[in-house]
């Protein structure tokens, strides 16, 4: 048996890795195989998760376009109406933290299910609320029963996937998400002009309901899902352990750095373009959210290259790539600002993509909780970095915003550059398979 001077071994537990402090479990040589692409359980999971990834974050994303809509229905203010997203992505970011310890405990199938299943009937609920209050409520309550998805889908391909699939698996995911949140918006912002919306946000929360039992049918069940019961002092311990992991700290801040920039660019490019020199219309301003299908690809591509490669080596290349499109939104053509825009969407889905699965690779028995954290952080940089970046364009107009964007993506890619020389952390069961080396924590 070959040493490894960072591990130890346990009869009970397999593989205890305790590089940097961390005690990392890893099932030693697992009977039960690995889900790799080219398989039909491949096939089967990726089309459960895409159809999670549509299903979730068309029914958060559903009532970004119909914010007029409620001011002229309810009677409430722009920054009232607001609430109806702002209220959901706060309570889901915090959620996130419970809900993997819950996984721990419930299983990740039944939770993610149980997620989806709700989510979609709470916004079916939302088209028939008669008063603002009461579709807040509503709207607050699905960011607690969506953030029993995005965490736990993460833990589940970290757990399934083998280390060479990982990254397409997560890919493909996120194409799903990129997809959703495309698509809540173009169904309730189209249906809203001839139905009105509260048709518009029945069909997106019917879509999701179809989508939750299309993932129920497909998703393969756990098969390296090993129990933990409900223990607060145990889960506390698995929180503190991944602060002493030297990689998955930095990760953390990626996922903040990474959505914080994007949204920052997509929440203050209409201003730009709808003023002189481009006097665009509404209509043609949202369709540059069209740009999202890039993401389906880029996810995809540039995870299933991370996989092959190492993610080490490819991370920086999205950070580097999301700073150069900045560059060009500076520019007067509107050419090449829409070129920048394609550079900053595929940038941030691939990186996403890749961070969101190394999270995972290194994240050992405390996979659901740095699932958890890392969403936790990638939210709170939407919240924070979003807002903030309006500071930016009331002061120096988007001088302003692409100067913070790119003060953003700068710090991302020195912390990418920075994980080029992390050591990493060796898998048993990707040993003999020498296309897995690339894939490793």
């Amino acid at each position: 048996m070959t040493a490894y001077p960072w591990r130890s071994f346990s009869a009970a537990n397999g593989w205890m890795n305790q590089q940097d402090g961390l005690t990392l479990a890893t099932p030693v040589a697992d009977a039960t195989p690995f889900i790799r692409h080219g398989t039909p359980a491949f096939r089967r999971t990726n089309l459960a998760l895409f159809a999670a990834g549509l299903a979730t974050f068309g029914l958060l994303y559903c009532v970004q376009p119909l914010m007029p809509e409620f001011s002229r229905d309810y009677g409430v203010s722009e920054a009232g109406a607001a609430l109806s997203l702002s209220l959901t992505t706060g309570v889901l970011a915090f959620a996130m933290l419970f809900a993997g310890a819950l996984s721990d405990a419930w299983g990740r199938k039944p939770v993610m299910v149980a997620s989806l299943l709700s989510s979609a009937v709470l916004v079916l609920a939302s088209a028939a609320m008669p008063t603002w209050t009461s579709l807040l409520v509503v709207r607050t309550l699905l960011g607690l029963t969506l953030s029993g998805l995005p965490a736990v889908a993460m833990t589940y391909l970290s757990e399934e996937m083998h280390a060479d699939s990982i990254g397409l698996g997560m890919g493909l995911y996120i194409s799903g998400s990129a997809v959703g949140g495309m698509g809540g918006r173009l169904v309730t912002g189209v249906l809203t002009d001839f139905f009105g919306w509260r048709v518009g946000v029945a069909v997106v929360g019917a879509i999701g309901f179809a989508c939750a039992l299309a993932f129920w049918r497909a998703l393969p069940a756990s098969r390296h899902f090993v129990r933990q019961p409900l223990c607060a002092r145990a889960l506390a311990a698995r929180f503190r352990g991944m602060f002493r992991d030297r990689g998955l700290p930095w990760l953390f801040v990626e996922g903040f750095l990474l959505l914080g920039a994007f949204v920052t660019v997509y929440n203050y490019l209409g201003y730009r373009l709808l003023a002189p020199p481009y006097k665009l219309s509404q209509a043609e301003v949202g369709l540059i959210f069209g740009i999202y299908l890039i993401g389906t690809f880029s996810s995809a591509w540039m995870g299933h290259l991370a996989g092959r490669l190492g993610r080490r080596k490819v991370l920086w290349t999205a950070l580097a790539l999301m700073l150069a499109g900045t560059l060009l939104t500076l520019a007067a053509s509107l050419w090449l600002i829409m070129l920048g825009i394609v550079a900053i969407t595929f940038g941030f889905f691939g990186g996403h993509s890749i961070v969101s699965s190394w999270v995972g690779r290194r994240a050992g028995a405390a996979k659901a909780q740095a699932s958890s954290m890392y969403l936790f952080c990638y939210y709170m940089g939407s919240s924070v970095a979003g807002a903030s970046g309006g500071l930016f364009y009331a002061a120096h107009g988007w001088n302003g915003v692409a100067a913070f964007v790119g003060a953003l993506a700068l710090a991302g890619l020195a912390i990418a550059l920075g994980l080029v020389r992390l050591q990493p952390l060796v898998n048993v069961a990707t040993l003999p398979t020498p296309m897995s080396k690339g894939a490793m924590g």
